[in-house]
């Protein structure tokens, strides 16, 4: 029956190694669980009922991509929209969390509408190629640097902006160790390498702090490895403070300023996470070798299906923007290719309800060498890249440079976009842009005026 559903053996794929890349997807996101309640908590949120909403949503959309699109893509919400969500509208703007939730409520019913009419899997579409390309080896390089910053590889500096971080510490040296670790294991056709490999990081970190080389000191951000399970009984109770908790009309639509300031905020949120997730599934999709002989993903209506109905949800059980994850391709690196490793990946989301202090003690430098490791075989599209026409070679450039350095795959597409109408326009091949694609680059524009 699962083979038959989820088209394994067409597919070139076994249950286990689905089950195994699912495992693996999650616990290179399960970040997320610790993450996502701390940051939306600033906003006054019910830390233990966003735990449970985020969980829940996480579920909810992983579930519908693996059943609607198969496709070994999961869901959970959004690092950069949790933290516009806590910091800048109940923040700066000083709006409540429950105005917050309306707003990413009524993004999800949007999202849900251009799906419906295929407006999203038409501006899929339009994207060139050379941007599909660079799309994967930016998120490469995005994800690699994520993991050297989570692991303290590199750090901030005043003066270069970044420099190399303290590489005696624990976690830089367990961190660098897992990478050769998953590198050898793969080079050795080990199933499972990945999962291996952050595993094995987490348990050495675990070694490292009953020794005493790696101090806890909350202070610095730096926290015990060993789970704890006091207090864990409270998590379900929160889920009441946070669910179904829309502010009152009166502070949406109560004057001209409110609706044009709601309308921005939805529109902020719904700009991002278009794009976001556009570049999440090209870049995982390509890595997976989905794109059709027109660059175009197969099923990707049913893709975005998966998110708007995971953001509406979502904003429903008290939790910001979902979307589909870029660690994804940790899981499709170790050898996913159908909805079976998604609905993996959703089961250890469920199961962490019950497990939360153990998925929540795995820190960043653990799953910092899948992330690297990933980066690097992400890179293996951008040779498909023809660098030798510049007009195809810029645009390739600036959406792989852009993610990296301004730390969104949606500003990648932003300046890849421009780029490629302006030198096709402007070199006599204005044939080779699309309509969609000349309207997709007077929105980028916009955005970077307004």
């Amino acid at each position: 029956m699962v083979e038959k559903f989820f088209k394994l053996k067409e597919n070139k794929t076994t249950v286990k190694t689905e089950i195994l890349a699912g495992i693996t997807t999650f616990m290179t996101m399960a970040y997320i669980l610790a993450v996502n309640p701390d940051i939306l908590s600033a906003a006054g949120m019910n830390k233990h009922g966003v735990f449970v909403a985020t969980v829940l949503a996480s579920v909810i959309a992983t579930v519908v991509m693996a059943f609607v699109a198969n496709y070994p893509f999961a869901l959970a919400p959004g690092m950069g929209l949790n933290a516009f969500f806590a910091f800048t509208v109940c923040g700066v703007m000083g709006y409540s969390w429950q105005f917050a939730l309306f707003a990413v409520f009524i993004e999800g019913i949007i999202f849900l509408i251009l799906t419906a009419f295929n407006v999203r899997e038409a501006l899929f579409n339009a994207i060139p190629r050379c941007m599909k390309y660079s799309v994967s080896a930016g998120i490469g390089l995005f994800i690699a640097f994520l993991g050297f910053k989570g692991a303290g590889v590199i750090v901030s500096n005043p003066d270069t902006f970044l420099a190399l971080g303290d590489m005696t510490s624990p976690q830089a040296v367990l961190c660098m160790l897992g990478v050769i670790l998953i590198v050898v294991l793969m080079k050795r056709n080990v199933t499972g390498a990945v999962l291996i490999g952050i595993v094995a990081t987490y348990l050495l970190g675990i070694v490292a702090e009953l020794t005493g080389w790696y101090v806890v000191n909350p202070d610095a951000g730096v926290y015990s490895l060993i789970p704890n399970f006091a207090g864990a009984e409270g998590l379900f109770g929160g889920l009441s403070e946070v669910a179904f908790k829309f502010p009152a009309m009166s502070e949406v639509f109560g004057s001209a300023e409110s609706i044009l300031t709601f309308a921005t905020v939805v529109f902020s949120f719904l700009f991002v996470d278009l794009f976001d997730t556009l570049g999440t599934l090209i870049g995982v999709a390509t890595k997976a070798d989905y794109l059709d002989e027109n660059g175009q993903l197969p099923r990707v209506k049913q893709a975005l299906f998966a998110d708007a109905v995971g953001t509406t949800a979502g904003a429903l059980l008290g939790t910001s923007t979902v979307t589909t994850f870029v660690e994804s391709s940790a899981g499709v690196i170790a050898g996913g290719r159908t909805g079976l490793t998604s609905l993996s990946t959703a089961v250890c989301f469920g199961l962490a309800l019950f497990a939360a202090p153990i998925f929540i003690a795995i820190p960043s430098f653990a799953t910092a060498p899948a992330l690297i490791v990933v980066g690097i075989l992400m890179l293996e599209s951008i040779v498909k890249v023809n660098f030798e026409d510049i007009t195809e070679a810029l645009p390739a450039f600036l959406t792989l440079a852009m993610m990296p350095f301004t730390a969104s795959i949606s500003e990648g597409i932003v300046f890849g976009g421009i780029s490629y109408v302006a030198v096709k326009v402007l070199t006599g091949k204005a044939k080779d842009v699309s309509i969609v694609m000349y309207i997709m680059a007077l929105l980028f524009v916009l955005k970077l005026i307004a």
